[in-house]
């Protein structure tokens, strides 16, 4: 998630990173012209949000910036205890007059707009109003034009709907939207080009092969590339995002990649596209569109590297189908990576240097080490890679404890609930590797 502050350089936005956006952290955007004569001496306070708003919503120009740069300054770096009383105390809407900002052609406003959106929309309790709340269409709306204009904002409202995005709640609503214009009859999202997935599509097909790193418009593909990884999330999603190009789109920002996976980034453009990959692998609805735009071929590669790519490549070629010998050291790396991811999400920890708990989710392992166990009972031999003991046991903790978890007098179970999906995988990988396991020992 990505907050904002002013800096004390008046040049344009998106030229400046902060520390850490060597590595991939969120860009931080310089501030917009400071046209100081218009603005009181004194900080903004809370209490002048009433007056701010109406000087929004009825002038124009210098004095409606003016008026929506004291908003975002009370939401900035130096004000976070303020973003969540903005947005839910409901004292005021600060949502529409920004939201209303955005459709301005004025670049200073909307700019200043989207810096206070962008870090409105980090707190937890905040997201929920915006994605789902009475003005979540005029926000989402707001934003979704102003990256179907391929303004220079464009990525800052990619970040605000990634943000929006970390609310599992949210991911099936925001891929619906769908405006029309009044009186109109509704559209579905894949019928409408306004919409927010065809919008996105149409970013990613336009963007050129090898963008230059660090524009504007390669930072607008990179963080749609962050929003589509968490909407793939979802299987409903994941069903209309395989019917567009956006599978193919980001198998090219792999293949096209000229930066060795060793040393990708997190949060950049291939470490996104990897993880779009591997969430739509996973659903049937969609993996048909990964293997048609050869995502195998791109992904198997790698496999090789002993890090968190390698754990993803590993489970999405899993998902999508890949032969055991694609697999390295005859499968034994891809046993023991997803094996130990299935016990860090059980013990509820994640591994040092890769992933943080929470990443991954139980359903993801463990479908992955069925879809792992299918390929490999091509032969006894190959399915005893992964019919270890501890990995054997893992499966049946999965299936046993969301059993126990079904019986309130039930004791013994881990503190860990599993869904039911992640119950029918384990079964499903235990199933293939039953002829192993009999002859064990």
């Amino acid at each position: 998630m990505v907050s904002f502050r002013k800096k004390k350089s008046s040049k344009s936005a998106g030229k400046t990173g902060d520390v850490a956006a060597a590595n991939g952290a969120p860009p931080q955007a310089d501030e917009a012209r400071d046209e100081t004569s218009a603005i009181p001496s004194r900080p903004p306070t809370m209490d002048d949000i009433p007056d701010l708003l109406a000087t929004m919503e009825k002038e124009k120009g210098e004095k409606a910036a003016n008026a929506t740069k004291r908003i975002y300054e009370l939401c900035d770096v130096g004000h976070k205890q303020n973003r969540v009383p903005m947005v839910c105390s409901g004292k005021y809407d600060v949502l529409t007059p920004l939201a209303n900002c955005l459709t301005q052609e004025s670049g200073d406003g909307r700019h200043l707009a989207c810096l206070a959106l962008n870090n409105l929309s980090i707190p937890t309790e905040n997201k929920r109003v915006m994605a789902l709340g009475p003005s979540s269409a005029a926000v989402i709306g707001g934003l979704c034009k102003v990256i179907a204009e391929d303004k220079q904002e464009s990525y800052l409202c990619c970040i605000c709907l990634m943000n929006l995005s970390f609310l599992e709640a949210s991911i099936t609503t925001m891929l619906q939207h769908s405006p029309v214009a009044e009186g109109d009859s509704p559209a579905a999202p894949l019928d409408n080009p306004d919409s927010l997935i065809r919008i996105l599509e149409k970013l990613l097909k336009n963007a050129p092969a090898v963008p230059k790193s660090g524009s504007g418009k390669s930072e607008g593909v990179r963080w749609a590339c962050g929003l589509i990884k968490n909407l793939a999330k979802s299987e409903e999603n994941a069903a209309l995002l395989g019917q567009t190009d956006i599978p193919k789109c980001v198998v090219e920002n792999v293949r096209n990649s000229t930066t060795p996976p060793s040393r990708w980034t997190s949060n950049s453009l291939e470490d996104f596209s990897l993880f779009v990959i591997l969430n739509l692998a996973q659903w049937p609805v969609s993996k048909e569109s990964l293997v048609d735009a050869g995502a195998v071929d791109v992904v198997k590669p790698i496999m090789a590297e002993g890090d968190l790519q390698g754990l993803k490549a590993t489970m999405a070629c899993a998902f999508l189908g890949a032969p055991w010998g694609d697999f390295p050291e005859t499968g034994s790396a891809a046993a023991k990576s997803i094996s130990e991811l299935m016990t860090n999400i059980i013990e509820k920890k994640g591994k040092d240097g890769q992933y943080a708990y929470g990443v991954f989710k139980l359903y993801t392992a463990t479908k992955a080490y069925r879809d792992l166990s299918a390929a490999a009972s091509v032969d006894e031999a190959s399915t005893k890679v992964l019919a270890v003991p501890s990995a054997v046991a893992l499966c049946l903790q999965v299936v046993s404890d969301l059993v126990l978890a079904a019986d309130d007098e039930a004791n013994g179970g881990s503190k860990y609930v599993p869904d039911v999906k992640s119950a029918e995988y384990s079964a499903g990988a235990i199933s293939n590797m039953l002829s192993a396991i009999l002859q064990a020992g």
